[in-house]
């Protein structure tokens, strides 16, 4: 199996605009990104899929490898499949590009998920809700699995919801909620077909990709991890980024 690591990077951040760019502690996001995955065990290359020159020419400043796509597409999983159909591969990692801190370790996790199950079309990542705050913050997403852990449905609202209990502050006590890490592998037939396919309603209402697949019968893996890693959106989250990254580089030393 070759396996590619695929970094989507968007210029035109709705929250923060030129967000591959940005500046973390010397270095711009987009390289932060492509240096933790070139530590996945799993990844036998990676690139970046941008729709922005700047972007591209950064990162083949720092020896990385770019690969343009157009600005018209819906979801980073589609610029993903623009690089499957220029690159060989049997397997096709979407590694979320404003993630700094990833763990190569989640990425390996994801995809060993993917190459122990024939069945799955698609493998992604979850890790069990702790907090109130994580449970009815719609910009974290759950998801709901069945016993052989294939996603049955992802959502920015709590799912399930607990109509017995009338206060959601009450529900994590009561059940076992799921966030939805956002790191997709995906088999490279797979991967040519999401990117064949509309964008679909439930995609549209949620605004969230992996419904597309979900609504086309894609059978998609989901793999537990404690692990965690900290999205880049905001201004505040860079601040958030680079106080640990400080942290991280004091220990290094």
């Amino acid at each position: 199996m070759h396996i590619v690591g695929v970094i989507p990077a968007r210029y035109a951040s709705s929250r923060l605009r030129g967000k591959p760019l940005v500046d973390l502690l010397g270095k711009p996001m987009v390289q932060r990104v492509y240096e933790r995955a070139r530590q996945a065990r799993m990844l036998h290359e990676v690139v970046v899929a941008t729709d922005d020159e700047r972007i591209a020419t950064v990162v083949r400043d720092f020896g990385g490898m770019a690969v343009m796509t157009s600005r018209e597409m819906s979801s980073g999983s589609d610029r993903v499949a623009v690089v499957a159909e220029q690159m060989r591969g049997d397997v096709f990692v979407n590694v979320q590009g404003d993630e700094p801190l990833l763990p190569p370790s989640m990425i390996d996790n994801a995809v060993q998920a993917l190459l122990d199950d024939s069945r799955a079309a698609v493998s992604t990542l979850a890790r069990p809700i702790e907090s109130v705050e994580e449970l009815v913050n719609p910009s974290v997403v759950k998801v709901v699995f069945n016993h052989e852990r294939y996603g049955m449905y992802f959502s920015r609202s709590p799912i399930p919801h607990l109509r017995d209990i009338p206060d959601p502050a009450d529900w994590v006590k009561h059940h076992t909620y799921y966030k939805h890490v956002g790191l997709y592998v995906f088999r490279r037939e797979a991967l040519l077909r999401y990117a064949q396919l509309p964008e679909s309603r439930l995609e549209r209402a949620e605004h969230l990709e992996q419904l597309r697949m979900l609504e086309a019968g894609f059978s998609v893996k989901v793999a537990l991890t404690e692990q965690d890693s900290i999205p880049v959106d905001t201004p505040e989250d860079v601040e958030r980024v680079v106080t640990i990254l400080r942290e991280m580089e004091k220990l290094s030393v």
